[in-house]
């Protein structure tokens, strides 16, 4: 049977953190369309990210699954089911529309179930530089940037096929590094911008001699592409207006992770430290040119809010504008887009539909999510899961259970947790694990468990067991308590 839902376009804007958005409390940096969004939509205010980074996060998006568990980033595996296909064989016209340059790079295959599929090329990644210079290199106009390139494609696809029932599904590197929008937005937020470009150090910027003034001005940078972006994905959100396509048309926008600028000490989005002699293990699979090549060791990089708290606004026909305070998160997403338009979801997909949280039939949604690197990455494993170049992983990476009110930062079974109060303390300064101790290791609890019933591996859960078993063994007992008071 056809679904009978409304149109509906996901936009995703890589990297785009959610504190950065006027719509989510920021009173300096010029989200003005999108704030506009917001006014007519429903702003989820704890929507969470699961798989980290770029690639598990639109695989968790385009399949409702937790990657994390059993795939890192790697093709997509053809079992799985997408969103896209599912629509498609609902009777929706279903378009991608990317600039992100790993959907289809090497068989990736993340293009599978769309009718049709555009790739702006451009973007590159640090790997192929000449193809990210070669593209610079015609640059004239500020729309010739790879995110106005891809949102003035989106509007001529809606162009052509607003008539028809659709599916568009638009996604843009942008406001990923490098920050090379106009100098113009820089200056917005920078009014003596000199017009330096400042790459990040992916690790403790101090560490590697950058100094404060060097990550405020690529913080400016950043700032700008992101009224850039706002600016485009405002251009391709009016001619939704002007198309007749508002009263029919759901309208999602989110991103896939956020990124530091000096929080926590770090500058960039994880720890990556170049080690020529770096040893992995036995089992890893090492490239034949490897030994030509370097290596880069991925250090212990934990998920704090900065990466993980990212904008959810979603404009739905009938539904008026609000803000949710329900724990939402990406493999969600799917089941939700699904029961809108009237489909049956498949049992693969482990998201959870919050169309009714949207409807504002129900508050509560998850009690916690998990935001993950692939479980894989464990001590010595190899892995490609950034931009192809291979990285040593040097320890378990923490994954990150979040609730309403805590952050558990959890390790492998050899790391000391963090815990942190969000109701006091957002920021994640102040570890508070020491002090309570026993609610920490129930949380962890709850998130193991949590693994084990969406089937992760024993040989990736196992570490993460262990880790619980030696922090519950830390605690003490009723029993020691009262040894010691006598």
């Amino acid at each position: 049977m056809a679904a009978e839902g409304p149109n509906i376009i996901v936009i995703v804007s890589d990297t785009f953190r959610r504190d950065h958005v006027g719509a989510y409390g920021n009173p300096w940096i010029r989200t003005p369309n999108l704030d506009a969004l917001a006014r007519s939509a429903v702003v989820f205010e704890r929507h969470v990210i699961s798989s980290f980074p770029t690639m598990p996060a639109r695989a968790d998006i385009l399949t409702g699954t937790f990657s994390y568990t059993f795939m890192g980033w790697e093709p997509l595996p053809r079992h799985l089911p997408t969103l896209p296909g599912l629509l498609s064989g609902a009777g929706y016209l279903t378009m991608g529309i990317v600039d992100t340059p790993f959907f289809v790079r090497n068989g990736y295959g993340y293009d599978r179930g769309f009718d049709d599929f555009i790739w702006v090329r451009g973007q590159g990644d640090d790997t192929r530089p000449q193809e990210r210079s070669d593209c610079r290199s015609t640059w004239r106009y500020e729309s010739d940037r790879m995110v106005a390139r891809t949102m003035t494609e989106a509007e001529r696809w809606l162009e052509r096929h607003h008539r028809e029932r659709f599916f568009l599904y638009v996604d843009t590197w942008d406001p990923h590094e490098p920050w090379d929008a106009p100098d113009y937005y820089t200056r917005l937020y920078r009014p003596d911008y000199d017009g330096r470009k400042i790459y990040p150090a992916y690790g403790r910027w101090e560490e590697v001699g950058l100094s404060e003034e060097d990550v405020r001005v690529a913080h400016a940078t950043y700032c700008g592409e992101v009224t850039m972006v706002d600016l485009w994905v405002g251009r391709l959100l009016a001619k939704l207006d002007v198309l007749g396509l508002r009263e029919n048309t759901a309208v999602f926008f989110l991103s896939d992770h956020g990124f530091y600028f000096g929080e926590h000490g770090y500058f960039g989005k994880a720890e990556w430290v170049h080690d020529p002699d770096a040893v992995v293990s036995e089992d890893s699979v090492l490239p034949d040119w490897l030994p030509e090549s370097w290596l880069l060791t991925v250090g212990w990089s934990p998920l704090y809010s900065e990466l993980t708290r990212v904008p959810l606004i979603a404009r739905i026909p009938g539904v008026s504008p609000g803000r949710r305070a329900a724990m939402t998160t990406h493999p969600d997403l799917a089941p939700t887009l699904l029961e809108l338009a009237g489909v049956e979801t498949p049992e693969q997909m482990q998201g959870e539909s919050f169309l009714d949280v949207l409807r504002g039939e129900r508050e509560e949604h998850r009690r916690f999510v998990i935001s993950s690197w692939p479980l894989y990455f464990a001590e010595g494993e190899l892995t490609t899961a950034v931009d192809s170049r291979p990285r040593r992983i040097s320890s378990y990476m923490p994954l990150t259970v979040t609730t309403p009110e805590r952050s558990l930062i959890l390790g492998g079974p050899e790391d000391e947790p963090e815990l942190y109060d969000l109701d006091r303390d957002p920021g994640e300064k102040h570890n508070v694990w020491p002090g309570v101790s026993g609610e920490g290791v129930r949380l962890a609890g709850e998130a193991v468990s949590f693994l084990k019933r969406l089937g992760t591996p024993e040989r990736h859960l196992e570490p993460r067991r262990a880790a619980l078993e030696r922090l519950r063994g830390s605690i003490p007992t009723s029993r020691d308590l009262a040894g010691e008071a006598s």
